[in-house]
């Protein structure tokens, strides 16, 4: 247990004083702190000063019998408690003193003897004095008020508990009652509850089934008297029945218990009767010739490896699973018939390579022994599911195996890929060429020979640091967001920082252009669109003359990606990318100093993050001027706001008092009443008579 009491600011000037400082008195000493409430069996203190010729004892505080106030001790003639331990670790102007109790404080069982017959075991006072000599230099003082520990500390048996059915058997007369010899906190049932420890949680008891009540009357019961107005047909509908059969615990029971069945991994074929099964859709899990589905071991959210997780039509994927020899399962058999989608079955053309470079896959290995177990297992599985309409018309496995032996961890990799029957250079996918959620984008780098380019973002390893992390691509319609942290030491240049911090954010995008359609043609102009770079620095950016101090750094790439569905392939909807927006946020970096400030080395977190935002395929018509919406009287969405047109005669106009706006507003009403009369042409003949 550590100091109790001590807060922040009380720490940061104990540390201070702990430190060598010139202007500190010889004969300056104290225990700080001077008081401790001490509920635990350890407490540290800290005495200040030097300890040389120091002797330091603790005794028991003896109370006045008249007053009660606690007796003033001396040096002379201290002994030490024999229930208490005093351990004086030694510095250069500071020494660590801790008070221990010596002895365990469990609550007594049955026939146990040296333990504490209450849950209060301990009420004392104590005092540690520094001495030296007959003087006094410090004194500590002591409340120690500690509970006994009442976890049950007994021998427990190895034989796991069957808990019953309990739709056919209830629960037991206390069901929360689950340590034997101690009491259970809230467990107002529970027998081995003193009745003072059941004042503590009387107010909090488990209620229901789990704190005991199994079985209470319910209102169909025809014993039951808890119906205020019973109906008079009652008695024809009531249940006669024991209150060992209750229906709270969801069902009633007959005495006899049914096996449950337990179903394989299968899929019914969802079709209506009598119609065939038409084909696969995009998403849509493969059916094999058992009706089951056909796995490929996958990362789940969690990111642990599932080994059934379907494969799932026109979703490709590639993951990395880890693994040893002791936990190694074989996956799916290459010999399982799939379905193509016409009520035909196709058979697997799998294809074996041996691993020669096992530092690939193994990415850890302990110290093996002289003789160890090795085994032939699969390092790496391929799956290319040729497809045209909603069939798959083959299915080509490439195996790569090698050895694993014992001790050695091995990184399985999975990757699915669906081609177009119609592709001919294999990648490209002709007849579903938008985008589909999931897949990485198409980047190029139209300015180099190589036209091939790339854009990823962090995948952060082990502490984080920018050195140790990893890339991934960036997967269209998936929000991301990554960062690293990067060392900077404080007398860091700023204009190199920026430069630095720059270049790493640069360096996750290696292309010029993004493909606007998954099978974009790298020799067609047409099909890309030029990545909008925005400058992260200003012509009045500071140069940070303050060391340690840097402003204006370009921590946070920010990518906006911008898309519309322009139509649909077989109704499966294609997603176009119309516009690339790179920009940067800068922050304010400066250097983060601990209590010592001996480290030279500060934290720059960096990020990058991708956003994809989803506009119309054509701008939608402009609004006309007077054309009504379906909030016709809505100032805040219309151009012309008709309740605004007396504005001026209304609460909400502010310019001047609202009588003078009123009786203006009167004013001009009645010069429009008289213009509207003297216009009419009656008024001329009455005028002219």
């Amino acid at each position: 247990m550590g100091v109790a009491g001590i807060g922040a600011p009380l720490l940061l000037l104990l540390l201070l004083r702990a430190a060598p400082c010139p202007g500190q008195l010889a004969g300056d000493t104290v225990f700080q702190p001077s008081f401790i409430h001490m509920s635990g069996p350890r407490v540290n203190s800290f005495f200040l000063g030097h300890s040389s010729g120091v002797n330091f004892s603790i005794i028991l505080s003896p109370r006045d019998a008249e007053t009660g106030k606690l007796q003033l001790a001396n040096c002379s003639g201290s002994k030490r408690v024999g229930d208490w331990n005093l351990d004086v670790t030694p510095g250069v102007n500071t020494s660590k003193v801790t008070v221990s109790l010596n002895r365990t404080l469990e609550l007594c069982l049955p026939n146990a003897t040296e333990c504490c017959p209450s849950p209060l075991c301990v009420v004392e006072t104590l005092q540690v004095l520094a001495c030296r000599g007959s003087v006094m230099l410090a004194q500590l003082l002591i409340q120690a008020e500690i509970f006994a520990n009442s976890s049950f500390a007994g021998n427990v048996s190895e034989n796991a508990t069957i808990i019953p059915n309990q739709a056919f058997k209830p629960l037991g007369s206390c069901p929360c009652n689950l340590t034997a010899g101690a009491c259970d906190i809230r467990c107002c049932c529970d027998l081995e509850c003193t009745p003072d420890l059941q004042q503590l949680f009387n107010g909090s008891c488990f209620t229901g089934v789990f704190g005991g009540d199994v079985n209470p009357p319910y209102d169909q019961l025809c014993s039951s008297q808890s119906m205020e107005y019973t109906p008079e047909w009652f008695p024809f509908l009531c249940v006669q029945s024991s209150l060992d059969n209750t229906p709270f615990l969801g069902y009633f029971y007959h005495g006899s218990t049914s096996t449950p069945k337990v179903y394989s991994f299968k899929i019914p074929l969802q079709t209506s009767p009598g119609k065939p099964f038409t084909g696969y859709r995009e998403g849509d899990p493969i059916i094999t010739e058992e009706d089951e589905y056909f796995t490929v071991p996958q990362q789940s959210m969690a990111g642990q490896c599932v080994g059934n997780a379907p494969v799932a039509y026109l979703q490709n994927f590639d993951v990395k699973c880890l693994t040893n020899l002791e936990s190694y399962k074989e996956g799916l058999p290459h010999d399982v018939r799939i379905n193509t989608g016409t009520a035909d079955f196709i058979q697997q053309n799998v294809f074996y390579r041996a691993i020669t470079d096992r530092g690939k896959f193994i990415t850890e290995s302990e110290n093996l022994a002289a003789e160890v177990l090795c085994q032939n297992v699969t390092f790496a599985e391929h799956y290319k599911f040729i497809w045209k309409d909603k069939n798959i018309e083959q299915v080509n496995v490439t195996v790569f195996f090698g050895s694993l032996c014992d001790g050695e961890i091995l990184t399985q990799r999975f990757t699915v890929e669906f081609l177009s029957l119609n592709s001919t250079n294999g990648e490209e996918l002709f007849e579903n060429p938008g985008y589909q959620v999931g897949n990485p984008l198409k980047a190029a780098n139209l300015n180099a020979s190589d036209p091939l380019g790339s854009i990823d973002i962090w995948q952060p390893a082990g502490r984080g640091l920018c050195a140790s992390t990893t890339d991934r691509p960036v997967l269209f319609g998936v929000d991301s967001y990554s960062g690293c942290i990067l060392e900077v030491d404080i007398n860091e240049d700023c204009s190199l920082l920026r430069g630095n911090v720059t270049e790493k954010l640069n360096a996750l995008i290696q292309a010029t252009h993004i493909g606007k359609r998954d099978n974009s043609n790298y020799s067609d102009l047409n099909d890309w669109v030029e990545i909008i770079r925005l400058d992260p620095f200003s012509s009045n950016v500071s140069t940070g003359g303050l060391k340690g101090f840097c402003p204006d750094i370009p921590a946070n790439l920010n990518i906006r990606i911008i898309f519309a569905k322009v139509g649909a392939v077989q109704g499966i909807p294609q997603q176009e990318i119309l516009a690339v927006q790179i920009s940067y946020s800068t922050v304010l970096w400066q250097f983060q100093c601990g209590l010592g400030c001996r480290n030279t080395l500060s934290f720059l977190p960096i990020t990058a993050s991708v956003q994809f935002i989803e506009v119309p395929a054509q701008p939608p018509p402009p609004v006309t001027r007077y054309q009504k919406i379906y909030a016709e009287f809505d100032c805040n969405q219309n151009e012309v706001c008709w309740p605004q047109l007396l504005y001026p005669l209304t609460r909400f106009y502010t310019g001047e008092p609202y009588s003078q706006s009123l009786a203006k507003g009167l004013f001009l009403a009645f010069l429009v009443l008289l213009a509207t009369i003297m216009s009419n042409p009656w008024f001329s003949k009455l005028w002219n008579r």
